[in-house]
């Protein structure tokens, strides 16, 4: 029988997993080819080990399919970042980290890495029979790694240089703040962390609508981040459903937008092959590599900043000169005295373009963006209402009124669209 540890070494191979056969999968064991029977049944039972109350299963002619199930109004913390709280340490790892914080107890010690090493083999491990030694060099770059990471901090005066830990902050005040950010923001597993570090209450909120998937993105996204506050090109590899063989791109990351209906992640980057905008989707994307710094940064964001109020969604339709393609878009509702609420809602949920009043019964919505067909799904929610409307690309019009008649066929009711 095959052994397996709840700690992970490699957190992409469990995003991977949970990516394929949890979030979008519906997988059986035997859907999956990419490893053998044995490694997934070890990422499995150390996936249900986090996720144990949030699993079931169905069985289908195909064999036995696992998902997540989970009731946003029974759960207040995201069950994911259990997964980034399992990171494998090795002895040594766990050893040398509570030997340095136990030297630096406090932030008024500061020693130098030769005084840190003589501590350790006089004071914590001469006991031993057979210690685990610690050379300078792995010392050195555990040193590095924390003042790095920002909880040890140096101070040089001539040629010496002492370590310290650094001044605890205080957050027993921003538990509300720390609990919101947690589970809303990218990122908030580092939130999480805090609240677990600080044993506050954390049951400060429920959430109508918690998107908690994109917690798997989180090293991802902060990659992105420190990519775009050093204003560097990434190289970056770009999963595709149609390609077993993720393909790996030069980008230069410029925005993330994160959508308020599913929660999906998408980075707005700039391709310096192709000279164009690109969108791609944070939980396609792994293996992110920063490169060098970008004199182009500023001015590129200012673009995607400029294009804002013709986007929708996440499309930006340029051509390889940077030309904008438009697409107009314009629609008239008719509503009955009664349906104030459908007017409220056309004004309110409109991201760009404008709303005008024909009458008190008439209103018509008028847009120039870069992809209609990013706005369908909304202006379906208007049939029934909608009285005439004009697509500049008469393709997707017609695909519009095509679903409508097949919709009207499939009840019985036959073609009504002219």
């Amino acid at each position: 029988m095959s052994s397996y540890s709840e700690l992970i070494k490699n957190f992409e191979r469990i995003r991977a997993y949970m990516r394929e056969f949890y979030l979008y999968g519906f997988k059986s064991r035997d859907d999956y080819s990419k490893k053998s029977s044995r490694s997934y049944d070890d990422e499995r039972r150390r996936i249900e080990s986090w996720l144990g109350d949030h699993m079931s299963f169905v069985r289908t002619p195909e064999g036995k399919n696992v998902f997540i199930s989970i009731d946003s109004r029974s759960i207040r913390h995201n069950p994911f970042y259990n997964a980034w709280k399992a990171k494998s340490f090795t002895d040594g790892d766990v050893t040398l980290h509570f030997i340095i914080f136990d030297i630096l107890h406090e932030p008024s010690v500061k020693c130098t890495l030769s005084e840190i090493m003589r501590e350790i083999d006089e004071k914590y491990l001469s006991g031993f029979e057979k210690p685990m030694m610690f050379d300078e060099s792995t010392v050195r770059k555990k040193l590095k790694e924390y003042t790095e990471a920002g909880i040890i901090v140096t101070e040089k005066v001539g040629r010496r240089v002492s370590y310290s830990r650094s001044e605890d902050t205080d957050v027993k005040d921003l538990n509300d703040a720390l609990h919101f950010y947690s589970e809303i923001a990218p990122c908030g597993v580092i939130g999480s962390f805090i609240l677990d570090k600080e044993e506050l209450d954390t049951d400060a909120f429920t959430f109508k609508h918690h998107y908690i998937t994109g917690a798997i993105d989180s090293g991802v996204l902060a990659s992105i981040f420190t990519a775009m506050r050093e204003k560097r090109i990434i190289s970056v590899s770009n999963l595709s459903r149609r390609k077993d063989t993720p393909r790996r791109n030069r980008i230069i990351p410029l925005r993330v937008f994160i959508s308020v209906q599913s929660g999906r992640q998408h980075l707005l980057a700039y391709l310096p092959g192709y000279n164009s905008f690109q969108s791609y989707r944070v939980d396609y994307l792994s293996n992110i590599k920063l490169e060098e710094q970008t004199p182009r940064f500023d001015e590129l964001r200012a673009q995607i900043d400029g294009m804002k109020d013709k986007m929708w969604g996440v499309s930006t339709k340029r051509n390889k000169w940077g030309i904008e393609k438009l697409e107009h878009i314009d629609f008239t509702v008719k509503v009955a005295d009664d349906e104030a609420h459908i007017v409220r809602r056309l004004d309110r949920e409109k991201r760009v373009g404008k709303v005008e009043k024909i009458d008190d019964n008439t209103y018509r919505f008028t847009a120039d963006v870069y992809d209609v067909s990013e706005m369908i799904p909304w202006i379906r929610t208007f049939i029934c209402r909608i009285i005439d409307m004009n697509f500049t690309s008469k393709t997707l019009e017609n695909q519009f009124k095509s679903d409508l008649d097949e919709m009207y066929r499939m009840y019985g009711i036959g073609e009504v669209s002219e």
